[in-house]
């Protein structure tokens, strides 16, 4: 997709985006971005059970298994891993 602005004597360009450059991400990362204002109360209670179960376990977990389990492998950052519904 190349675009071109209207030119003026002394001043023209073009600018061109390869589609294939933005990759599927761009995709997925439009579709993903429309969380609505209004929630249905299912959406909710799904969204607080998630934010609840994103937390560092705690610390008398580690004393009691004598540090075997030292962190949540479940552990989910809001930027990269996203939730899918």
């Amino acid at each position: 997709m190349v675009t071109s602005l209207p030119s003026s004597p002394s001043l023209s360009f073009s600018v061109s985006v390869m589609v294939s450059e933005l990759g599927a991400d761009f995709n997925s990362c439009c579709i993903l971005i429309g969380q609505p204002s209004h929630k249905t109360f299912r959406i909710k209670k799904k969204l607080a059970k998630k934010m609840r179960q994103n937390r560092p376990i705690p610390h008398w977990i580690r004393m009691r298994t004598d540090n075997t389990i030292r962190y949540n492998a479940k552990r989910r950052h809001w930027r990269r891993t996203k939730l899918g519904f």
